[in-house]
């Protein structure tokens, strides 16, 4: 039986390797550059690409032509060397990565990247910016850690000038980011912000910087059965996990267009208001309420925030309470 179970995994394993696509990345001919300067170099002992981008400090990409992903693998080598002088004030890190998903017009992509420069400072706070996820243009970076602080960060140990592996898997809501042969993923994404399913691959870049990127290959994987659209409208059942206390209870929504109210009800008799907005599936609402959250016994007025995706009868995303709590929830539609 572990002699099957090996041919199995030996047979699945090729299979998904007969339907990659590589990129060498050895001239620019796979490229498609919006805003950015694509040209063919050798860095650091191998055939590259290089990615530069002049002006005012604003990204831009090369789409990998031909690409319309939605889930699968995708790795790359990348490294970055920074050439300009950054403002007074500001740093630079370096920044570049991968964006998938992507429109071809570059109005709307989601992204992970690098930023080798922050990996060994000796500030902590400065160390966790070293892998990051935006979904462009609604989720930037500031949105994203203002909102949900350390959510969508982690660390790795990079380096600038130096080559860095990047593979990325993604399984429908969910994106992995792994760095240099890791067996773990340094930043798990739980929760795809983007509008889109499927859409093109791109090499990403910033300002005063050359970001060189060779050996990218692009493996398809079956689509996971999700599909935007979700109606948040009806009564669910919600639970969440958190760093501090759980919580549970009934949320009822009703919907008019993109505006959602409701009520929540942690028990009989006990309703909040709540208020939030819907986007295609996506939601994010809040409440103010009580819980108990230390040793005191005391109920404190918090307010409750939530953010994720109605997929048919379930729901799931992440929860804050700012300065009290950090977690998951998730909700099942009650059936008439």
């Amino acid at each position: 039986m572990s002699k099957l179970l090996l041919y199995l995994s030996i047979a699945l394993s090729l299979q998904a390797q007969s339907k990659a696509r590589i990129y060498s990345l050895h001239d620019t001919s796979d490229l498609d550059p919006q805003k950015v300067k694509a040209e063919a170099v050798e860095y650091k002992g191998r055939k590259a690409v290089r990615i530069t981008k002049e002006g005012v400090f604003d990204d831009g990409f090369a789409l990998i032509k031909g690409t319309d992903f939605q889930d699968g693998t995708i790795e790359v080598d990348l490294a970055a060397k920074i050439t300009g002088t950054p403002p007074p004030g500001l740093r630079m890190p370096g920044f570049l990565g991968v964006a998938f998903r992507a429109r071809n017009d570059g109005s709307r992509y989601e992204l992970l990247y690098v930023r080798p420069g922050n990996a060994r400072s000796p500030d902590q706070a400065i160390r966790n910016h070293a892998l990051q996820y935006t979904s462009e243009p609604d989720f930037g970076w500031h949105e994203l850690r203002t909102q949900w602080p350390w959510v969508y960060e982690g660390h790795a140990d990079l380096q600038l000038e130096e080559w860095i592996h990047v593979k990325i898997e993604v399984a429908g809501r969910t994106a992995k980011l792994y760095v240099n042969g890791e067996a773990q993923p340094g930043l798990v994404v739980d929760g795809l912000k983007g509008q889109d399913l499927h859409g093109a691959v791109a090499l990403w870049s910033y300002p005063k910087e050359d970001a060189y990127f060779s050996n990218l290959r692009v493996t398809p994987a079956p689509a996971q059965a999700v599909k935007n659209g979700g109606e948040a409208a009806g009564s669910w059942d919600l639970k969440a996990t958190t760093d501090q206390s759980p919580l549970k209870g009934t949320l009822k929504l009703t919907r008019e267009g993109g505006a959602l109210k409701g009520t929540w009800s942690p028990a009989p008799g006990q309703e909040h208001p709540v208020t939030g907005t819907w986007r295609d599936g996506y939601v994010e609402f809040s409440f103010p309420a009580s819980w108990i959250v230390d040793q005191s016994g005391k109920p404190k007025n918090e307010v409750f925030n939530f953010a994720g995706w109605i997929d048919g009868n379930a729901a799931k995303g992440r929860i804050r309470v700012p300065l009290s709590a950090d977690g998951q929830w998730s909700a099942t539609r009650q059936q008439p």
